[in-house]
């Protein structure tokens, strides 16, 4: 049959038919050498070379050259996950074992020591705390007690001044009467003897030098009058009536003014003056009246 007489849709030969064809004649050609190199072996003498030739009783035209699809190629195929290998454990190393041990020992002897010195610097921290708050307690306490006795020995201070000051102003109060009274008595005992001209050394009871001497009041008068500082002037010729009184030496333990000048700066300035001169002379008897009224004028 020629190859154009072939069915337009006959299925095409499956693929790698040629090669298996090749293949199968191949294995063919080369067994029937080895049958003829055995055959030939045994009877080389016998063997006559034949040839023979084959020719087509009609001229063919070769078919057209199949051309094949060529196939979809495969998935590649997932590799199996290997598995893993089979490591053995070592065997362990006693003295590696127990090293292991021991650091483990130590380890943990390390630990229980830094937290037993933990909870003792929390117990010193804590006992420090209690220390620091006993001492401020009792700090306070004193401190407390401390006030309650300064206030304790202020009330106790002044009540002692006031009393002091009591019995001075009792004191004050008893001398101060005892002069009056002495007063008194020299001015009766001045007005009773007030005519007296007996010598500077008479001693009777009668009008002799039962009073200062005429020239006495003008001695008492140049002592104070220096000492009187007058700051600003004084108009017209004011006297000013001081009484004073003294002690049997002379000292000056008392003045008081009794009629104003009616100028308070001479007022003042008489005072001040007689405090200043602080000690009166004596008396031509060289005695020293207990009380005395002085008048005093700016022009005298």
């Amino acid at each position: 049959m020629h190859a154009l007489d072939r069915p337009e849709f006959m299925p095409p030969a499956p693929p790698g038919l040629m090669r298996a064809f090749g293949l199968a004649i191949l294995a063919h050609v080369m067994l029937l050498v080895a049958l003829t190199f055995a055959v030939n072996w045994k009877h080389q003498a016998e063997v006559v070379a034949v040839s023979a030739e084959l020719w087509s009783a009609l001229p063919q035209e070769a078919a057209p050259k199949l051309v094949e699809t060529p196939p979809e190629p495969e998935p590649a195929p997932k590799p199996e996950p290997k598995p893993a290998p089979k490591v053995e454990a070592p065997k362990p190393d006693p003295a590696l074992a127990e090293a292991e041990i021991n650091l483990k020992k130590e380890k943990k002897r390390k630990e229980e020591k830094l937290r037993l010195e933990e909870e003792k610097k929390r117990e010193l921290a804590k006992k420090e705390a209690e220390k620091k708050e006993a001492e401020k307690l009792e700090k306070l306490k004193k401190d407390k007690e401390k006030k309650l006795a300064d206030e304790k020995k202020q009330a106790e201070d002044k009540k002692l001044a006031q009393e002091k000051k009591r019995k001075e102003d009792a004191k004050r109060e008893e001398e101060n009467k005892a002069l009056e009274k002495q007063r008194q008595d020299n001015l009766k005992r001045i007005a009773g003897m007030a005519g007296a001209t007996g010598g500077a050394t008479a001693t009777g009871n009668a009008q002799v030098s039962s009073g200062p001497s005429a020239s006495y009041a003008g001695r008492i008068v140049a002592r104070i009058k220096p000492n009187i500082v007058l700051t600003s002037p004084v108009s017209g010729n004011p006297m000013a009536e001081v009484e004073v009184r003294t002690s049997p030496d002379g000292t000056i333990v008392g003045r008081k003014l009794l009629k104003s000048s009616g100028v308070a700066a001479w007022d003042d300035a008489v005072l001040k003056a007689i405090d200043k001169t602080e000690v009166l002379p004596r008396d031509v008897d060289g005695r020293v009246p207990a009380n005395l009224v002085i008048g005093f004028r700016p022009l005298d």
